[in-house]
């Protein structure tokens, strides 16, 4: 169970809810009850990506990640424009530890207005804030 100050922390912001590991397990579990959980999980394999250091490491990550989220055909493609998209393609054979700025600056938009106003909203989030607030 989380604490009640982490509970309410997720409602003051959206990075106070990515920012702590339970919050990102909730956020998820109601990213998936809206179909769009890629974007969360996309958003988290970019910034184990920029911690990466090694560039072997770095190109099999890389083209993890364009695989998985970025590629056309992509398993859990996530909804950027096709600039960004055509952008990684192009860089994915040398990829940079920026490789995949835009695009997770282009998804945190998205879910910071989108999803997050949503999950404020969800039954998953309010039982949450009643059950810390009993506590």
């Amino acid at each position: 169970m989380a604490p009640v100050d982490d509970v309410t922390a997720w409602g003051e912001s959206f990075d106070r809810l990515l920012e702590c590991k339970t919050g990102q397990l909730v956020f998820e579990d109601f990213l998936r009850t809206q179909y769009s959980e890629e974007n969360l999980l996309f958003w988290l394999a970019c910034e184990e990506y920029k911690r990466i250091t090694a560039v072997t490491e770095m190109m099999a990550a890389a083209t993890r990640i364009y695989t998985e989220f970025v590629d056309v055909d992509a398993p859990r493609q996530i909804n950027i424009d096709c600039v960004t998209r055509e952008e990684i393609s192009e860089n994915i054979s040398q990829p940079g530890p920026n490789c995949f700025d835009r695009a997770q600056k282009l998804i945190h938009g998205l879910m910071e207005n989108d999803c997050y106003p949503r999950f404020l909203k969800s039954e998953i989030y309010q039982a949450l804030l009643e059950q810390a607030e009993q506590q």
